[in-house]
């Protein structure tokens, strides 16, 4: 297992490898950012940001996407996965952040979650992306690297993973580590074809060295 020290420093490296790592779902603003994220639940960025231009043109705000007709919001994103469930879960978002929040997204993990297709991770990912609020949003990737680099256990859940990271890293680099995992994950440790010979981190990755066939020091 990594300590604090390893962990902090593997994540550096990544700063290095990844200095521009960012959020890639396109908004323009807190509910774009919300409706996005809760789009992008076992779906790819690219494939959100295919079909939101047309989405938020069309329903720019709480308003109107509250009173927008089911059958045209699903027209609208059915290019994604599992967009029927998502288009009744957004308009529902929507009616809700007008029913209780005056219109606005809210700005605690609880409220957020009480939001119709919103989980912990829809939640952290708003918090630290749209409110700069310190928060680690465990999605494939970044379970995905921690796992690999053994910076938690191997059976940990999606929960223990999050609690292990706030641990390892200080708060005020929660949001920047969350982009950086997610880029090493996205484009350099694939899930089925990790780029580990030559990996400026295969130094403390035993999961790496395993795969090489090198003697983990």
């Amino acid at each position: 297992m990594l300590n604090k020290q390893q962990t902090q420093e593997a994540i550096a490296i990544m700063g290095e490898m990844f200095p521009d790592a960012h959020g890639e779902l396109i908004h323009e603003n807190s509910f774009q950012l919300l409706i996005a994220v809760i789009l992008s639940a076992q779906a790819t960025d690219v494939s959100v940001n295919k079909a939101t231009p047309a989405l938020f043109a069309a329903y720019p705000d709480p308003t109107a996407l509250a009173q927008a007709p089911l059958d045209d919001i699903i027209a609208k994103i059915k290019t994604i996965g599992l967009y029927r469930n998502k288009a009744k879960n957004i308009k529902a978002c929507a009616e809700k952040l007008l029913r209780e929040f005056g219109g606005k997204v809210p700005h605690t993990r609880e409220e957020l979650m009480s939001l119709p297709g919103v989980g912990r991770k829809t939640a952290n990912v708003v918090l630290g992306d749209a409110f700069k609020i310190p928060a680690i949003a465990v999605d494939t990737h970044v379970e995905r690297v921690s796992k690999r680099l053994r910076i938690c256990k191997q059976k940990a859940s999606v929960l223990e993973v999050e609690e292990t990271l706030m641990k390892k890293l200080p708060q005020d680099s929660w949001v920047t580590a969350h982009h950086r995992m997610i880029f090493f994950g996205r484009y350099h440790c694939l899930a089925r074809s990790p780029k580990c010979e030559g990996c400026p981190l295969l130094f403390m990755c035993k999961d790496g060295q395993i795969r090489l066939g090198i003697k983990a020091t």
